[in-house]
Order: structure tokens, then sequence, then C-alpha cells
């Protein structure tokens, strides 16, 4: 899960060598704690939440089928 993150996130910025992901794993649940250039935050999260909602929703779909749920922090 952490490679498809990384392979969507830099797909979309400008900064590609900036991005730095944290895998938190508990029980149930694995937090993806995602790092990219102040640049670039604005392309990760889009328009009204749009871009960073399509890579959550990716993301549980992913971590259902591995009976894990999975979200994602964008820190800036």
């Amino acid at each position: 899960m952490k490679e498809l993150i990384e392979f969507i996130v830099r797909a979309l910025v400008d900064n590609p060598s900036e991005v730095d992901i944290q895998e938190v794993e508990g029980d149930k649940t694995i937090v993806f704690e995602l790092r990219v250039s102040k640049e670039d935050i604005g392309k990760v999260i889009g328009k009204r939440g749009r871009t960073a909602g399509a890579i959550r929703t990716i993301l549980n779909a992913v971590s259902t089928k591995r009976g894990k749920r999975a979200e994602l922090e964008i820190i800036e």
C-alpha cells in the first residue's frame, strides 16, 4: 500500500524526491503519514480536497481487501 501511495503522489508533484511516507501500524489500522514539499501540498490535496479524497478511496479499497483499515494523513 505504501508503494501505491508513493507511486500516485510522485506522479502528481514537481519535487518527487521530497515525497516521504511513514507507516504506523496498529492492530486493525494502518496510518500513512505523507510529507511533501510546501509547494506541492496543494497539488496533493487538490481543489476542495478531491485529489486527496480520491487517493484515500483507492487506499481504502486496497486495505479492505487485506482486512485492515487505512488512513492517509497529509502533514505540512
